[in-house]
């Protein structure tokens, strides 16, 4: 990749640029953007609450006997696990099923996003930028918002006292490339210190780890501190770990994207009902995590449980959840600078982002509950 990129466009400094980011060529091919994870797909939610049973006399929406969900297995996919746990979308979407698939990573659910696999997903916002990059454009669009935070640096307090200290650690991230690993990587670069992008070595060593392992690597000491979303942050704090920075904290108003709702285009374009059907079952979710968020707490470890056979301990569960906001608004204009960040960190080729949006189903959503419409940041589609 050549060292100047493209950035002409691009307002430094973290606002929104003063122009759409433009598509120069493609993502690089090094980054595992179609990779599969280890298990497939995804797997099924295990039991199914009893929210989910069909009502007596409810109609199936656009015809569908089925209508195919996806999120992980995160916090930070709050919405997703208490609408499950709480029969929303079953509710929303009548006697059409609503089937779900519990994914590790971002790229293993585009892929099912592709194939057809799923039909929408909830999804963090470096998959959700590479998948519409990958495809020229044609594959996915963002329909909707989700989370905003849940994402720390913690550290080894033994190691590392302050933000100097961290050069020259081994700092964990999820992924090559994903939301978390562009985050660090950016911040790297604020502070003045220089990794290699691709391998992760540098004056800090980038080190790509599975959320499911971190803990146990933090324990072993091969890594010194980790980048990540909750509930792993809070997790390796259970271990011993401090936070040594909340990303929260980086951000305008102390909001940034977290997690999308990402839709196939094709599925948009022939099912807007139960596309709207969804959506409204979200903005619901969001409302009774807000109004209840103890309730819904519990709802959501409910389901994790559910999907993986294990809740979280309340020492884990409860500072994670106390720091995430659930948001209808995808906060556009911060997906967009984490798109600039990726192509700084030399992970993208200036992207073109236009049309990545389509948010006129969750405002006719918004305005019929009452509230007010949510903003693309000029990324929407024509």
């Amino acid at each position: 990749m050549p060292a100047n990129l493209p950035l002409s466009r691009l307002r430094p400094g973290g606002g929104s640029p003063r122009r759409p980011l433009r598509r120069g060529l493609a993502v690089l091919a090094a980054l595992p953007l179609l990779a599969l994870a280890a298990c497939g797909y995804g797997s099924q939610a295990a039991d199914e609450p009893a929210g989910q049973k069909v009502a007596a006399g409810a109609e199936k929406i656009d015809g569908l006997d089925s209508v195919k969900i996806g999120y992980f297995g995160n916090l930070t996919h709050g919405t997703a696990l208490v609408g499950v746990n709480k029969g929303y979308f079953q509710k929303a979407l009548g006697a059409t099923e609503a089937s779900y698939q519990v994914f590790n990573a971002g790229p293993s659910e585009i892929e099912a996003l592709n194939s057809g696999s799923i039909d929408i997903g909830w999804i963090g916002p470096s998959p959700a930028i590479n998948g519409y990059t990958r495809s020229a454009g044609k594959n996915l669009r963002i329909v909707g918002g989700s989370a905003s935070g849940g994402v720390k640096l913690v550290v080894n307090p033994a190691e590392i006292k302050s933000v100097a200290d961290v050069k020259g650690k081994r700092i964990a991230t999820p992924q090559l490339g994903n939301t978390q690993d562009v985050a660090l990587l950016n911040w790297i670069s604020e502070q003045g210190w220089k990794v290699d992008a691709e391998s992760g070595k540098g004056d800090v060593s980038v080190v790509r780890t599975d959320n499911k392992v971190t803990p146990d690597a933090y324990r072993s000491g091969s890594v010194d501190g980790a980048w990540v979303p909750e509930p792993t942050a809070s997790k390796l704090v259970a271990e011993g770990a401090k936070v040594l920075l909340d990303e929260s904290d980086l951000w305008p108003d102390k909001k940034f994207v977290i997690t999308n709702i990402i839709v196939s285009q094709k599925f948009l374009a022939e099912h807007p009902k139960a596309v709207a059907a969804v959506l409204k079952a979200s903005v619901d979710v969001n409302k009774y995590i807000n109004a209840h968020p103890d309730e819904a707490k519990a709802a959501a470890n409910a389901q994790l449980k559910a999907d993986s056979g294990k809740a979280l301990p309340a020492k884990v569960l409860d500072p994670a959840w106390k720091s995430i906001r659930f948001t209808d608004d995808p906060l556009a204009a911060t997906l967009n600078s984490e798109a600039r960040h990726a192509v700084e960190a030399g992970l993208l080729e200036d992207p073109l982002l236009d049309g990545i949006y389509d948010l006129a189903p969750l405002n006719e959503v918004l305005r019929a509950a009452g509230e007010p419409p949510v903003d693309d940041a000029g990324l929407g589609v024509e």
